[in-house]
């Protein structure tokens, strides 16, 4: 019943920036803004790890240690979007990064993901 469909993801080169965004649509897209919405990364034959949520009224934002001053979540409900601006860019930053959608408990929607390459 909610799409999430991640956009921005390209190649940019180390200490480059970037941001992409998850916009959501379906039926229930109005109603974004009761979900926590989280950033998840999956490089090749890695664990997908957690990067970033931010709760539906954006009081509680969390980060990985590993992204911790470098990227900022946001989110703009009336858009239905979320947002990750991630700067300083590193190697190691490579992946799949996927939007998801959820509850304090779970995340119940995913995106298909978007590539973001970062070159030494």
């Amino acid at each position: 019943q909610v799409q999430l469909v991640e956009s921005g993801g390209r190649l940019v080169q180390a200490g480059g920036s970037l941001r992409v965004s998850c916009a959501a649509s379906g039926r229930t897209s109005s109603i974004i803004s009761i979900f926590t919405m989280g950033w998840f990364r999956q490089a090749p034959g890695k664990d997908r790890e957690f990067v970033a949520s931010i709760t539906g009224s954006g009081g509680d934002i969390r980060y990985a240690d590993s992204v911790k001053g470098r990227f900022t979540i946001s989110r703009d409900n009336a858009k239905n979007t979320v947002y990750l601006q991630m700067d300083s860019l590193k190697p190691e930053d490579t992946a799949v990064y996927y939007c998801a959608a959820g509850t304090v408990s779970q995340y119940h929607y995913w995106g298909q993901g978007t590539q973001v390459t970062v070159s030494s």
